[in-house]
């Protein structure tokens, strides 16, 4: 099914991401502290090739040039993230004025392009001063989160309007505290439940921060999820798939909605209730969202496993089903970005869904200055398609965000992940746009001649390469 701009509706959202930690590098210029990634990068063994974020994109200096090739690709959104250690070095207490004056040139020059700044607060960067204390598995982390939720609503609320309070809790949760293969490495069930409810806190703590502080704000969060398909209709692959989809769908937006941890197929979440929350607790978990980001990259096909400790669950990888996948060994399935916006759509207090993230990594060559990724091109459609699909199923899907601007570091998988519409030498710095930044100029063909109409100061500078 072919489609253009036009089919998404005139108010749709073209928008591009990044993240603090995975872009800016200058880690510790200008007054800001350790986040909980600098300090797991430089632990041996945790970051596949060996490398480290300290210079990353260079965005922290060559954010100008960033936001305008974004703008120059024909994108009206630019959603970027907050790094809480650049504003409150320790976490919570002392503000570094050189970390909120950067932000304020972010913002200005988003604005300046002609593009909307969508601003996450959080992005995987704790503070490591939190991280002694703690981190998420400390209650006190709720009330620092707070803190700076406050802080950077009152600091820029009079320019921002679109807020997004946590990327992929989920995702944090389980592979930071869970898992241990990412920041801040902790391992076990220990870890992850009390993490689990003290994020699930302040998302809605941090929701509410910015609702008093910023008016006529549109707030939302972020949830990583997939579609999760039973291997089989064998009662045991059914109930190992229910038990998936309340971790990876359920766990963090069931409780924003008043409706609590998703215990009715997965009874060990009772745990949470029981040793980690305190009376009020349930009071304070939900909050109104104006929308709901959706990051849907893969679906998963689960079968039972008695060997997988709790959950019982296992996945059925991609390869072994011979279905196509990225360099990652993610199922490529524009079906299964159908299903999942269905899924959150039928929730009654979802109002508005927003596809907040969306990419694939494969291995590029630049070859003769150019990059031809055609996977990505095709990739993008298959899941554009899906989109549109489910907007005019009735799905309130009004946006769609490009996950990523630039090849950056990848987390764990350091540089060799490459999901950029924009191919980056990381010894150089020097940026060249890929074939697929170039599919997207020309389906937003519309939007870029509408922002070079516009005559803006910039736009020549910032569309140079």
């Amino acid at each position: 099914m072919a489609f253009t701009r036009e089919d998404f509706g005139p108010d749709f959202k073209w928008g591009v991401v990044i993240s603090a930690f995975q872009n800016e590098g200058s880690h510790d210029v200008h007054g800001k502290g350790l986040s909980i990634w600098d300090a797991f990068q430089d632990r041996k063994g945790r970051i596949k090739d060996r490398t480290h974020a300290r210079t990353a994109c260079d965005f922290y200096n060559r954010y100008r040039e960033d936001i305008f090739l974004a703008r120059s690709l024909g994108f009206n959104v630019f959603r970027f993230s907050l790094s809480w250690p650049r504003i409150l070095p320790n976490g919570t207490g002392a503000v570094n004025q050189a970390g909120i004056d950067f932000y304020h040139r972010v913002i200005d020059t988003v604005l300046e392009a002609g593009m909307e700044p969508y601003v996450t607060l959080y992005h995987w960067d704790l503070p490591q001063a939190l991280e002694h204390k703690g981190g998420w598995c400390h209650r006190g982390t709720v009330f620092a989160f707070e803190e700076f939720a406050n802080l950077c609503a009152r600091a820029y609320g009079h320019k921002v309007k679109n807020w997004i309070v946590l990327n992929e809790p989920f995702g944090f949760t389980s592979l930071g505290y869970m898992l241990g293969v990412h920041a801040p490495g902790k391992f076990g069930l220990s870890y992850f439940f009390p993490a689990v409810h003290h994020v699930a806190l302040a998302q809605a703590e941090g929701g509410r921060a910015v609702r008093t502080e910023v008016q006529d704000a549109r707030i939302g969060t972020t949830y990583s999820c997939s579609q999760i398909i039973p291997y089989t209709n064998n009662e045991r692959d059914q109930q190992a798939a229910l038990r998936a989809d309340a971790l990876f769908n359920r766990l963090f937006i069931e409780p924003a909605l008043g409706l609590g941890y998703p215990t009715d197929v997965f009874p060990l979440l009772k745990r949470i209730g029981r040793r980690y929350s305190l009376w009020r607790d349930w009071e304070k978990l939900p909050f109104d969202f104006d929308f709901i980001g959706i990051q849907n990259y893969f679906p998963l096909v689960i079968r039972y496993n008695a060997f997988m400790p709790y959950i019982q669950a296992s996945e059925v990888k991609p390869g072994s089903r011979r279905v196509p996948q990225t360099a990652l060994g993610w199922e490529i399935s524009g079906a299964g970005m159908y299903s999942i916006l269905q899924q959150f759509a039928a929730y009654e207090g979802v109002k508005e869904i927003v596809v907040t993230e969306s990419g694939a990594a494969f291995k590029d060559s630049l070859v003769n200055g150019a990059v031809n990724d055609a996977d990505r091109t095709a990739y993008f459609k298959e899941y554009l398609q899906a989109v549109l699909l489910a907007k005019q199923a009735g799905a309130p899907v009004s946006g769609y965000f490009a996950w990523t601007l630039t090849d950056n570091f990848e987390w764990a998988e350091g540089y060799n992940a490459r999901f950029g519409l924009v191919h980056v030498d990381h010894e150089t710095q020097q940026r060249t746009v890929k074939a697929s930044g170039h599919w997207f100029r020309e389906l937003l063909s519309n939007n870029v001649a509408e922002l070079q109409a516009s005559g803006k100061a910039g736009w020549n500078r910032g569309s140079r390469r």
